[in-house]
C-alpha cells in the first residue's frame, strides 16, 4: 500500500495557516507521488443571544467582520495552495466549506476518513483541538506538522519509530509502512526505565518483520533517566536528525475534551518535527 490520496487541512480563523505549511504539504505529496486535496472552512462566529441584545458594542458588526476575515483567509490560502501545487506539478483539488466555528473539527474528520493520510498543521498560539479530533476521530493516520518554518525542506532521509509494543504503536508502524519503505534510513527507538515494557516481544522482532518488507533498521534504546517520554523522544529526534517521527497516539475523548497520554500531549502541544500519529 502507498499513500496516494492525501488531505491538507487549512485553518482560516483566528489566524490563517502560513504559506510555508502549504509548501511543505505539497513537497510531502510530491515525495510520495500522491494526489493532494486542501480543505479550508469559512467560519461563522456564534455569540449567545443575550450578548447580541446588548447595546455596549456593535456585536453583529463585529461578527460580520470576523466572518469576512475568515472568508478572505480561506480563499487566499486555497489560491496559494493552487499556485504551489501547480508549480510542483502534482495532482490536486480544493474544498471550501462554510460552517460555525464549533463544527470545523467534525467537517475535517469527515474529509479525513476518506483519505489515506491527513496533514494537520499545529499552531503555537492556541490549542490543538483540530489535530486531536482528526487523530482520534478519522480512523486514518495523521501527519502533524509544526506551523513554524523549519530550517530545511521536507525529505524522507531519516524516519524514527517510537516502539513500546503497545496496540497504538503497532498500528502506527502498520500505517506508516509507505513512509518507512521510502525512507533512506529507519531507526526504532525504545525508551526504557519509563514504564513497564512487554519484553517477550522485543524491537528485534519488529526489525525482522520490517526486514520482510525490505526495510533495514537500526535499533536504539534510550534511558528515560527521570525525564518525561516526550522530552526523551524530542531530544532523540534532534540528536539523530530525524525527518519524521512515527508513534501511536494515546488518549480518548470524554464530552469533547481529550484526555491525552503523556508523550502524545507533550509532542502534540508543540511538535518539533512532522509526526505521524496513529490511533
Amino acid at each position: 500500500m502507498a499513500f496516494k490520496d492525501i488531505l491538507l487541512t487549512l485553518t482560516s480563523y483566528p489566524d490563517p495557516t502560513p504559506v510555508s505549511v502549504t509548501e511543505e504539504a505539497v513537497s510531502i505529496a510530491a515525495n510520495l507521488g500522491a494526489h493532494l486535496a486542501a480543505v479550508a472552512c469559512e467560519v461563522h462566529v456564534q455569540i449567545p443571544g443575550h450578548f447580541l441584545s446588548g447595546s455596549i458594542a456593535n456585536i453583529p458588526g463585529i461578527i460580520a467582520g470576523e466572518a469576512e476575515k475568515s472568508r478572505k483567509s480561506a480563499k487566499d490560502m486555497l489560491a496559494a495552495f493552487d499556485n504551489a501545487a501547480n508549480k510542483a506539478g502534482i495532482l490536486h483539488e480544493t474544498y471550501l466549506e462554510k460552517c460555525p466555528t464549533y463544527r470545523v473539527p467534525d467537517v475535517l474528520v469527515d474529509y479525513a476518513r476518506l483519505r489515506d493520510l491527513t496533514i494537520v498543521p499545529v499552531p503555537e498560539s492556541y490549542d490543538q483541538w483540530y489535530a486531536e479530533t482528526v487523530i482520534f476521530g478519522s480512523g486514518r493516520p495523521t501527519l502533524v506538522v509544526p506551523e513554524s518554518p523549519r530550517p530545511r525542506p521536507f525529505e524522507l532521509g531519516m524516519v524514527a519509530v517510537a516502539w513500546d509494543f503497545s496496540r497504538a504503536a503497532a498500528r502506527a508502524v502498520s500505517d506508516a509502512l509507505p513512509l518507512l519503505e521510502k525512507a533512506r534510513k529507519v531507526r526504532i527507538v525504545t525508551v526504557i526505565n519509563e514504564k513497564k515494557l512487554h519484553t517477550r516481544h522485543s524491537a528485534e522482532e519488529l526489525a525482522k518483520n520490517l526486514a520482510r518488507h525490505g526495510i533495514d533498521v537500526v535499533l536504539d534504546k534510550v534511558d528515560a533517566n527521570g525525564r518525561r517520554i516526550g522530552q526523551v523522544l524530542e531530544g532523540y529526534t534532534v540528536a539523530h536528525k530525524v525527518d519524521v517521527l512515527v508513534m501511536g497516539a494515546y488518549g480518548n475523548a470524554r464530552w469533547r475534551e481529550f484526555i491525552l497520554g503523556g508523550a502524545t500531549k507533550d509532542l502534540l502541544s508543540k511538535p518539533p518535527l512532522p509526526i505521524l500519529f496513529s490511533h
